[in-house]
């Protein structure tokens, strides 16, 4: 079944594209929802229209979004964390942790728009993609520091105890 898609949608297809269906699928799920309709000369002159708008627009926020590009990709982000032996952290620097970090620069970014395969869990420097808009991405640099432990924790050299602590 053909059909044209009258909204984004995920692994399917963008607004305005004509793809082919299985027939339940077309049927039962995207017709109902009014998430596509069928291919009809009169719908595909309607959504050739609709495309020209849209690809408009596209274009007027693609270029909107290339200045908050730019500066997120200036963006260096610091984070200490303890550490044990062969820099491995305890704990991990997610997702959720850069986004509090830009939100407290001023950048108001979903914590889906984070592209951290996995929390990062050892000291070093590292390039974290940021979906700013479609295919359109911001490179944030994250530097994870190892943090420096308190005098009174240093041991007996420091004239601390002689007792050890057991993590």
């Amino acid at each position: 079944m053909r059909v044209i898609l009258k909204q984004d949608m995920e692994k399917v297809g963008r607004k305005g594209d004509v793809i082919n269906v299985a027939n339940g699928y077309g049927r039962n799920f995207l017709l109902p929802k009014k998430l596509a309709i069928e291919v009809t000369p009169s719908n595909l002159k309607m959504i050739e229209i609709e495309r020209k708008a849209l690809k408009k627009k596209v274009e007027q926020e693609r270029l909107s979004f290339r200045g908050l590009i730019e500066k997120l990709d200036q963006v260096t982000l610091s984070f200490t964390r303890r550490s044990g032996e062969k820099d491995v952290i305890f704990g991990s620097v997610s997702s959720g942790d850069i986004r509090d970090e830009l939100a407290k620069l001023g950048f108001d970014i979903d914590k889906k728009k984070v592209l951290l395969d996995e929390p990062i869990k050892r000291l070093g420097n590292f390039t974290i993609p940021i979906k700013v808009y479609q295919d359109d991405r911001a490179e944030v640099k994250v530097i994870v520091l190892r943090e420096e432990v308190g005098e009174e924790e240093k041991g007996p050299e420091s004239g601390g105890t002689e007792a050890k602590k057991i993590l």
